[in-house]
């Protein structure tokens, strides 16, 4: 190997050694240890990374669950820390290399805003319409396991805590409001209602794979009845209409979902600008399909009327989503990047909740679980059209999140912690929009009305950041008449997307709720294309620099930069 090989592998935390393996070191074990005393104190996550051992078991969500999910963090950080101090200039084993400094740093960002956020009395007071404790007991229940008698105990053993961890939740919802601390009326109000979905009649909760009568599913759905009047009737009475979440806060979920500082005034009138762009080509596209009188939202409803975008059912929505996924594997695969075998795999599911939601959860360590992209369908919606939703498989699926993650999973020189455990969303939803922008790239959306759809979700993501930083931080809105407020939002993000009414509900409350978190689709994207075009100018192919970002795992974007550029 050249000179110049070995300094670009030690820069990009990739390591060689003479035998062609790197052994784990003093770091990697203890990231290991972390993530298996993470996953007894956090058993959904567990279900989630694949590691098998906890699926009966639940978390409470009580103050001293977060204190001691807490307590376990800042023991890591001390543990990077003491191991940090040992490293020298000599070649002893326990020094870091290339590989373990990355991980310091990632770690030494991510759990060190985790630890702000608990400080703050985040934990305590989360509540909102898609990431907080309610949807983790559903979801959880949702993607365990369900087949053989095994599986079976374990669905009625989470089931049977089901009301311990409500009560523990409970407790901590009471704490934060007696700091004062209190989710948006909204907030409360969408998790009632699912709630109340839960306790029904019909209930996801019915069909886990257990009897739907059995005591375990009873004493859940009771729980969850309970739970939801005392959100109605405890919590509600204390909490404001008012969603913005001010300056203050809304800097900290920014850097922590985006990876990095953010100039966030700079950030909204970029996307306004952004904004701009994106209308004017989908006016020009609107016009050359159907005419100069035609305008964005009639080219919209056009194509909704045109079959050959259309699909009926769940099922032939998925085997659509299916055959598109396999497609565009074989496609990317040798070309724009290189897919280690056992990721050349991917299942489109169909997910029961009906929040009206799109996700993709990835493969376990040992990949005998692949990854799956889920389509969470509200109820009564049965048509489908593909012009707007083949970019959304390349998000979700490849060359988007299935890629990003399943190639971390494949990295044999990463520990435990940064294969199934880390993740940034700014790196990981940046990857993902900016996977579309590389399939348009390629040539997937001449098509016109694919290109609509392609601009769309473009359009989306850039609209999101004005709404969340604009709401969030009091802005005036883009005519000067007023503040940005959740009516406002609502009425901007349906000019802004195609989506059905089902789904813009309840991705209003999704924003307004879950501060920080969207804009780190686009602001994330811009910052891979940065990245991106760096690279290039210093001599890497596109295959190159998408085989070393990936290799890294999800890590904050300011450490992303620094590894792969010279």
């Amino acid at each position: 190997m050249s000179s110049e090989f070995n300094e670009s592998d030690a820069r990009t935390g990739t390591d060689s050694i003479e035998d062609g393996e790197r052994a784990p070191s003093l770091l990697d074990a203890t990231c290991e240890g972390y993530v298996y005393d993470m996953a007894a104190l956090t058993p959904t996550d567990a279900t989630a990374w694949g590691i098998e051992g906890y699926d009966g078991e639940l978390q409470d969500f009580s103050p001293d669950y977060w204190d001691e999910v807490a307590e376990r963090t800042r023991d890591m950080i001390a543990d990077v820390d003491a191991l940090n101090d040992g490293t020298d200039d000599s070649d002893d084993d326990d020094d870091f290399d290339g590989i373990d400094q990355v991980t310091a740093d990632i770690l030494v960002d991510r759990l060190g805003l985790e630890l702000d956020l608990h400080h703050r009395g985040e934990n305590l007071r989360l509540l909102n319409n898609i990431a907080s404790p309610v949807q983790t007991i559903r979801d959880s229940l949702v993607q365990m396991p369900k087949d053989g008698a095994d599986a079976h105990d374990n669905v009625r053993s989470r089931l049977s805590r089901v009301p311990k961890a409500l009560r523990g939740y409970c407790d901590s919802l009471s704490e934060a409001a007696a700091q004062g601390k209190v989710a948006a009326h909204r907030q409360i109000d969408a998790v009632i209602d699912q709630c109340e979905s839960l306790a029904d009649s019909g209930s996801l909760l019915e069909s886990l794979g257990v009897d739907p009568d059995c005591a375990e599913v009873s004493k859940a759905k009771q729980a969850f009845a309970e739970f939801a009047d005392w959100l109605s009737t405890d919590l509600a009475p204390q909490a404001a209409h008012n969603d913005c979440v001010g300056r203050d806060r809304y800097e900290l979920f920014s850097h922590y979902f985006v990876g990095d500082l953010v100039d966030l005034d700079e950030a909204y009138n970029w996307a306004r600008e952004r904004l701009c762009d994106i209308i004017a080509e989908q006016e020009s596209i609107a016009h050359d399909l159907y005419g100069s009188d035609c305008s964005v939202r009639g080219a919209f409803r056009r194509l909704n009327e045109d079959e050959r975008y259309t699909l009926t059912g769940t099922e032939a929505l998925r085997e659509w989503m299916q055959k598109l996924a396999d497609e565009t594997m074989d496609t990317v695969h040798g070309t724009h990047f290189n897919v280690p075998e056992e990721l050349r795999t991917i299942v489109a599911r169909i997910d029961p909740a009906g929040t009206g939601g799109i996700f993709y959860t990835p493969p376990t360590e040992d990949f005998t679980r692949p990854g799956q992209m889920w389509w969470s369908v509200p109820p009564g919606q049965e048509t489908f059209h593909t012009w707007q939703e083949k970019t959304t498989v390349f998000h979700e699926g490849v060359p988007g999140h299935h890629l990003q993650l399943g190639q971390a999973l494949a990295q044999d020189d990463l520990n435990l912690w940064r294969r199934v455990a880390c993740w940034n969303s700014g790196h990981g939803e940046g990857w993902a929009l900016y996977a579309e922008s590389l399939m348009d790239e390629a040539g997937f959306f001449e098509d016109p009305g694919y290109r609509m759809g392609y601009l769309d979700s473009q359009r989306l993501r850039a609209a999101r950041v004005v709404l969340d930083i604009g709401v969030h931080l009091g802005k005036k809105v883009p005519e000067g008449t007023g503040v940005w407020d959740g009516s406002y939002a609502k009425g901007f993000l349906r000019e802004n997307s195609a989506m059905d009414e089902a789904n813009l509900a309840f991705e209003i409350d999704r924003y307004l709720g879950w501060p920080g978190q969207a804009p780190s689709y686009a602001l994330g994207q811009r910052l891979w294309r940065e990245v991106r075009e760096d690279a290039l100018e210093q001599g890497q192919s596109l295959r190159e620099f998408h085989d070393r970002a990936l290799s890294l795992g999800s890590v904050p974007m300011s450490v992303l930069r620094t590894e792969v550029l010279d």
